[in-house]
């Protein structure tokens, strides 16, 4: 008689630290605790970690309760800040500036969409507002406010959505502890060899320089860009997007925050000679870095633009990357998985990068083998993954394809550049009335699209015919109605650095530490309690 552990995985093998390893090491140690499989971790303190993915995107919230982890607390030991949104700056064209808020735009009426109303609004009403003072993250974003919602709160508030800043080797350290914990092994070394099974070619065990060797059933590649398993043993071969995104370089460096006292609530792109800038404020630093084509700027000049533009003293020694923009042919080969940037890599525009990770883990967590490896499990994780990765790329050109400047040779080649078709299709049906259909992906829904395609110019033609079935008048008051909502719900949201120093200032900002929950609750009146989360939100609420 066979039972259910018969062709169980009985030995899991990390392959690397860093956010990508401890992620995994973490959710393994929350899903997998069945008293059989064994979770190992191999990394060496010898090899450094990338570390400069400090933004994500509300997702990351459902991690993390997927997890239990106390949201104060995990931000705390991270020197986290809340993050509403990104504001793009010199995107559209030079001297512009937008906003793509989490969340929705306003309230749909009688099935048709927020941004359909605006639109054919803006043409009655040329002086109408931007549609970002109809989304509430937006609106506290603007005021640098931050505020929980209760799970019964009624007003806007309920549309504040965010995600986070923080420093990604704290985040990587404190889940090293949460995995630990939960009974990972670590491993220190650095491997010199991957054995392989001469029948089948799957990974059968890597060897240390010391000479241990660690066998495994099921190997998970967090190596980085090199691919030590999925591509050096398997070779299984990557897929570049630099036709369409051409930057292959990268160079990030810490710099003191403006003012300590209030982080902003949100990370700034701002648009570069040939590329751009990334400015993600925690609460004891800011990260900063600059992405950029080495066909139109040489790394001596790009090293000179990021420092010349820093807003405080410089922190640590700036780090360069070089990379190519793409994927892995397949993420999950033979019997290896790749996560984070063994498995691809798309620049960090919109935060994706630890999403990635975190879409990758609850995938194979839902599609989890036995030691028979089934082919379909693999294809349909595959096949999934690779929907996200293109997804989210077209996403990315799209901010790129949108742009009206021709300043620069950079910025004339990326205006002018053939696009996926997939995109092509999408920008078709904008173009025309403002359509999008974006159901069955679970990143970067009608808001966000509505966001960049507004906020770089990009003005449908016409709207849907269904919003002209609708009184025009009853359709006026309610936009106004709606936009008071938000003004007067953002004027009532403390500061999000008071916000951070109620419920979670870090030991390392000393600027955050100087005030208790307790008073501050007591002086403004809101409520500050840690509660437990509902769905999508998170400890800690407020009005």
């Amino acid at each position: 008689m066979t039972t259910s552990h018969d062709h169980s995985i009985r030995r899991v093998v990390i392959v690397g630290g860093g956010t990508a390893g401890w992620m995994a090491a973490a959710a393994f140690a929350r899903l997998l605790n069945n008293g059989y499989t064994q979770v190992t971790l191999i990394e060496s303190e010898e090899i450094g970690t990338v570390g400069v993915g400090e933004a994500t995107i509300p997702p990351i919230i459902t991690f993390n309760q997927m997890l239990g982890l106390d949201e104060n607390e995990f931000l705390a030991a991270t020197g986290g800040t809340f993050k509403l949104g990104i504001e793009f700056v010199d995107w559209g064209e030079r001297g512009e500036r937008y906003f793509h808020p989490f969340g929705r735009y306003g309230q749909d009426l009688q099935g048709v969409h927020f941004h359909q109303l605006w639109l054919r609004e803006k043409s009655r009403t040329p002086a109408l507002p931007d549609i970002a003072d109809w989304a509430m993250s937006a609106v506290a974003a603007r005021g640098g406010k931050f505020g929980r919602a209760k799970p019964d709160a009624r007003s806007p508030i309920r549309e504040l959505f965010y995600a986070f800043h923080f420093d990604a080797s704290l985040y990587a350290r404190y889940l090293r502890g949460y995995a630990e914990r939960g009974g990972v092994t670590r491993i220190e070394g650095r491997i010199e060899a991957v054995g392989l099974r001469p029948e089948d070619g799957y990974v059968e065990a890597v060897t240390l320089a010391d000479g241990r060797r660690i066998e495994g059933d099921l190997f998970i590649d967090c190596s980085g860009f090199r691919g030590l398993l999925i591509e050096e043993a398997l070779g299984t071969g990557y897929e570049s997007y630099a036709r369409w995104l051409p930057c292959d370089r990268a160079i990030a460096a810490p710099c003191a925050l403006p003012d300590p006292r209030e982080p902003d609530p949100f990370t700034r792109a701002t648009a570069r000679q040939a590329g751009w800038q990334w400015r993600i404020p925690l609460q004891h630093r800011m990260g900063n870095g600059l992405v950029y084509c080495s066909e139109y700027l040489d790394d001596d000049a790009a090293r000179a633009q990021l420092l010349g533009s820093l807003e405080g003293a410089l922190l640590g020694d700036p780090r360069q990357l070089r990379f190519t923009a793409g994927r892995r042919r397949q993420s999950w080969n033979r019997n290896v998985v790749a996560l984070g940037l063994s498995s691809g890599f798309l620049e960090p525009l919109e935060s994706t990068s630890i999403h990635l990770v975190q879409a990758a883990i609850q995938r194979l967590i839902a599609l989890f083998p036995d030691a028979r490896f089934d082919p379909a499990e693999r294809d349909e994780f595959n096949r999934q993954m690779h929907d996200l990765y293109e997804d989210v790329r077209d996403f990315i050109i799209l901010h790129y394809k949108a742009t009206r400047r021709s300043d620069t040779p950079f910025w004339d080649r990326v205006r002018t550049m053939d696009v996926p078709d997939s995109l092509a299709r999408k920008m078709a049906l904008w173009s025309g009335k403002g359509r999008l259909f974006r159901e069955g992906y679970d990143l970067f829904g009608n808001p966000s699209w509505v966001a960049v395609c507004l906020g770089q110019g990009l003005v449908p033609q016409g709207w849907e015919p269904a919003a002209d079935a609708l009184d025009e008048n009853l359709v006026a008051q309610a936009l106004a109605q709606m936009h008071q909502g938000y003004a007067e719900t953002g004027a009532r949201l403390p500061s999000h650095g008071d916000f951070l120093r109620a419920v979670a200032p870090s030991p390392l900002a000393p600027a955050m530490t100087g005030m208790t929950g307790a008073s501050k609750a007591d002086d403004t009146g809101y409520d500050f309690a840690r509660t437990a989360p509902d769905a999508g939100r998170a400890q800690g609420v407020i009005l």
